[in-house]
């Protein structure tokens, strides 16, 4: 798209200052020329002072005051996911954009919410699926979906990191846990890679006992999905760093040991083994979290709906609530058949050039926040 027809930057407001606010999206922003951080909401007086003096700052309490302002067209909403519906869906009925982060919401009701009240006032409401930018998983879907291992069989993944507890995601409960934050991307990943949704869900999970997290902090996760396929992956806040992935076909494998990180973190690869040889391949780097923004602004602008929109965000949601239920009894936990669709597609590839290193804060520099690393 031709952005330089538009005379007046897209405006955003940031809700949530946190890591991944400071870390990467608010320097992804200086990639997009045509893109203003006019506004931020904040509880915190040491991170609103540490915006440049151009960032209208509110507190929670005036957030609604900001919607009816006019000052903005969308807002990135990057708050603890409990608190997604209370900040995504009074903008959605404002008529305001929203770029929320995954999860999309701590429940099925709470998706179904925000998915009405976008389709009632006409916003644009995009999850934040930072990887669907990025041309690494349109390819990887790509060569699935045209044979290149032969049909699909089975789907095995390891995510796991050592994460501190006194960050908000070690005491939030299950929405704060591993399967909900850690498992998004192996569990879309392997959606995307089947081309269906799960039909059968099971969790069994462990608490270390020198921990103090409020959840089970490692899990294992099994899916069953149409056509007798299988996906199975293991997810830790308290385990050295794993990044992984392995997928099965009736003809070869796709394996990854770095296929979830983003920019500064180790290229993500793949490699391809068949009966005609091995291939690997290396990403490129780029920025995600500018594709991402620019990809949002780009729907917007042309009034297209975002592929990773509301009903993507519910399909997730629905296997992470369908995981706690299976925690909770020990049961293999049915689900409704849904539709998969429609799917990654290379237009909606964004591919910018990382930002420089010294322009992203170290853990030590962040403002006012208890980092994720132990």
């Amino acid at each position: 798209m031709n952005t330089s027809a538009y005379d007046a930057p897209f405006r955003i407001a940031v809700v949530g200052v946190g890591q991944i606010t400071q870390q990467a999206f608010l320097p992804a922003l200086r990639s997009l020329d045509d893109v203003a951080l006019v506004a931020a909401v904040t509880g915190s007086d040491e991170k609103a002072d540490a915006l440049d003096d151009s960032v209208d700052v509110h507190d929670y309490s005036s957030y609604d005051r900001l919607l009816a302002s006019g000052d903005i067209d969308a807002v990135y909403v990057a708050t603890p996911v409990f608190r997604h519906r209370e900040f995504a869906e009074p903008a959605l009925e404002a008529g305001i954009h929203v770029l929320l982060e995954k999860p999309m919401a701590t429940s099925v009701e709470d998706c179904e919410v925000l998915i009405a009240a976008a389709e009632r006032s006409g916003a644009t409401l995009m999850v934040a699926y930072r990887m669907h930018q990025d041309a690494y998983m349109v390819e990887l879907a790509e060569r699935v979906a045209r044979g290149d291992v032969g049909e699909t069989r089975s789907f095995t993944s390891v995510f796991t990191h050592d994460i501190n507890e006194d960050n908000h995601r070690g005491h939030s409960g299950f929405w704060g846990g591993p399967v909900p934050d850690f498992g998004a991307y192996p569990l879309n990943l392997v959606r995307h890679l089947f081309r269906a949704e799960p039909v059968r869900v099971h969790a069994l999970g462990t608490r270390q006992d020198d921990r103090e997290f409020n959840f089970r902090d490692t899990v294992g996760v099994t899916l069953r999905f149409p056509d007798d396929r299988i996906a199975q992956y293991t997810l830790s806040y308290a385990a050295g760093d794993v990044d992984s992935f392995t997928l099965v076909g009736s003809r070869g494998s796709i394996t990854s040991d770095s296929c979830y990180g983003f920019d500064p973190e180790p290229p993500r690869t793949y490699t391809i083994t068949t009966d005609d040889g091995e291939e690997s391949r290396t990403a490129e780097s780029f920025d995600q979290f500018a594709g991402e923004i620019r990809y949002f602004v780009d729907c917007v602008r042309a009034g297209v709906r975002p592929e990773p929109d509301g009903a993507e965000g519910l399909a997730d949601v629905r296997v992470f609530a369908a995981a706690e239920e299976s925690l909770r009894t020990g049961a293999e936990v049915p689900l409704q058949p849904r539709p998969f669709g429609p799917g990654l597609s290379r237009d909606q590839i964004r591919a910018i050039p990382p930002r420089p290193a010294d322009e992203i804060p170290e853990d030590e520099e962040l403002v006012d926040q208890e980092p994720q690393d132990r």
